[in-house]
Order: C-alpha cells, then sequence, then structure tokens
C-alpha cells in the first residue's frame, strides 16, 4: 500500500498528492510516469509525475477529474493509501542524457497548457539543478485555474504567464505569446509542449513556422499505460508508436494529431457512461437493460 501524505485542491476540478513511494522516487526521471489504483479491482490510472524527494521517498502527482476514476480518487484525503502506485514508466526526457555544458548552449523553452503544468515542471525543475535555466510559458483559461505558479517562477529563467480571457498576465492563447517573444528578439533552439492535444497541435504548427524544433507529450492519449489496450496508438513520421510504451514524449512535428484526437474520442462514450453510473449511483437504472 502506497500512503498518501498529502492531498489538496489546486484549482477547480485539480488535485495535488504527495504519496510515500520510496523505490520510484529513487528512480524516477523527468517526463515519466506512474501507474496507480485505488483497490484491487480499480481502473487503471496513468499519471506523469510533476515532482519527486529522493531523500523522503516521495513523489507528487497532479490530476484533473475528467472520469469516474479520477472523481472517486479525488475523494482520498491525506493517510489513505493506494493500492498499487507502479512506476517509473515510459522514457525519460531526452535532456537527462545530455550534459551540462551541452544543454547550456541551447535556449530552451517550455509550454504549459492548463493541467500539462505538472509534468513541465519537473523538467524546469532538473535544468535548474544542472545550472541551466529555461523559458515557461504557462496558459489556463482563466487565472482561478491557474496551477503551480509560485512553485514554476521559482525554477524558470523567465515565466510568462498567458489566459484565455485576459483575466491574469498576457491574454490570448500561448501561441500568441510564442510569436511575440520570438518577434521581441527571443530565439529558441527547442521547444517542449505539454498539455491539451488540441494546444499541442497548433503550438507545433506555429513552432514549424518559426523553425523550432518541438518535443511533445502525449500522455492525454494515455488509457491503460502498458500498449494493451491500444488507446495511446499513434502515428509518428509514418509509423506506429504507442505514447505509454514507445513515449511519452516526441518529435512534435512527426505527430499525426488529427488522427490521434479522432481515436482519443472513440473512448469517450464508455467512460461517460461510468461517470453517469457513479453519480446517479442506484438511481442510474431504469431496468432497460442497456447500461452496465
Amino acid at each position: 500500500m502506497y500512503r498518501i501524505l498529502e492531498a489538496r485542491e489546486l484549482a477547480a476540478n485539480i488535485y495535488l498528492m504527495v504519496v510515500e513511494a520510496k523505490r520510484i522516487a529513487k528512480r524516477c526521471q523527468p517526463g515519466q510516469f506512474i501507474i496507480v489504483r485505488m483497490d484491487a479491482e480499480g481502473e487503471r490510472i496513468p499519471l506523469t509525475i510533476c515532482d519527486y524527494d529522493r531523500e523522503k521517498g516521495t513523489v507528487t502527482i497532479v490530476f484533473q477529474t475528467v472520469g469516474a476514476g479520477t472523481m472517486k480518487m479525488a475523494e482520498l484525503k491525506e493517510g489513505d493509501c493506494f493500492h498499487d502506485f507502479v512506476g517509473p514508466l515510459g522514457c525519460p526526457s531526452e535532456f537527462v542524457d545530455e550534459t551540462p555544458e551541452e544543454l547550456g548552449k541551447k535556449s530552451i523553452l517550455f509550454v504549459a497548457g492548463g493541467v500539462g503544468t505538472a509534468p513541465v515542471y519537473p523538467q524546469v525543475k532538473w535544468l535548474r539543478e544542472q545550472g541551466v535555466g529555461a523559458d515557461v510559458i504557462v496558459g489556463a483559461k482563466t487565472k482561478d485555474l491557474l496551477i503551480l505558479e509560485k512553485e514554476m517562477e521559482a525554477v524558470a529563467a523567465n515565466l510568462y504567464v498567458t489566459t484565455d480571457d485576459g483575466s491574469y498576465g498576457r491574454s490570448g492563447m500561448v501561441t500568441q505569446t510564442i510569436k511575440d517573444l520570438v518577434e521581441e528578439g527571443k530565439h529558441y533552439d527547442v521547444c517542449v509542449a505539454i498539455g491539451p492535444m488540441i494546444m499541442m497541435k497548433f503550438v507545433c504548427k506555429m513552432t514549424k513556422e518559426l523553425g523550432i524544433p518541438t518535443v511533445v507529450s502525449l500522455n492525454p492519449i494515455m488509457v491503460d499505460g502498458t500498449g494493451m489496450c491500444g488507446a495511446c496508438r499513434v502515428t509518428v513520421g509514418g509509423e506506429v508508436k504507442f505514447a505509454c510504451v514507445d513515449g511519452p514524449e516526441f518529435d512534435g512535428h512527426q505527430v499525426d494529431f488529427d488522427q490521434a484526437m479522432k481515436r482519443q474520442q472513440m473512448y469517450k462514450t464508455a467512460e461517460g457512461r461510468a461517470v453517469l453510473k457513479l453519480q446517479e449511483g442506484d438511481t442510474h437504472h431504469g431496468g432497460c437493460g442497456q447500461c452496465g
């Protein structure tokens, strides 16, 4: 069992948990993920690692309630336990294989959208620990949905916050901020974008026009986390890949986002039924025999 040492709500429907998982904390690297199960019969939920403390033996996860499984998980409190907490899984960020000298020669930009701020944070933090600063753009729909601002500000070379509705920071989409920074004279050798699929698609479209190589994390399309379910099957450069096994990070300019998003939609109907069953309890069944 894996004990929850801290549990709190960061923003509406976005939660942070610090979990005691010594072996994972000892081995994990930025970019990797874990799989949690709340009980022996529970759903397998893959989540990117937000932070880790090797000395304390803890791993931090951040998740958004989007289905029945995460809604149940949001009810867990400090002192509760996960039945399973498996990892680290997936391939680490490519940065971890480079020397500080090599990284120091690059100008790096991170673009985080919504909950994607959580997996961006450990990468920026790791770079800071190597003596390398990176610029970070964090986008949110509105100020109330912005997360980890202070934490990111502490490790980023420069932090640019933008909100869709202009309620905080710059106004507009993250793509506009990328364009603005380049027009202001900024030069970037590589961009790392993590967030909703539609955001990453348009970030890649923008960076391709600007000639900035871009890495994306396809953790939003992972379901099973082992490659067995096929939900995260994606075409990258004309080749079939699986985000949970071959990634989750890929060359964003080679990803077929339209295909990936169509596949993502296929899993929403069943999940929608599961949410209704959770919310409606005994009243979910009306005797029609059509619901599971």
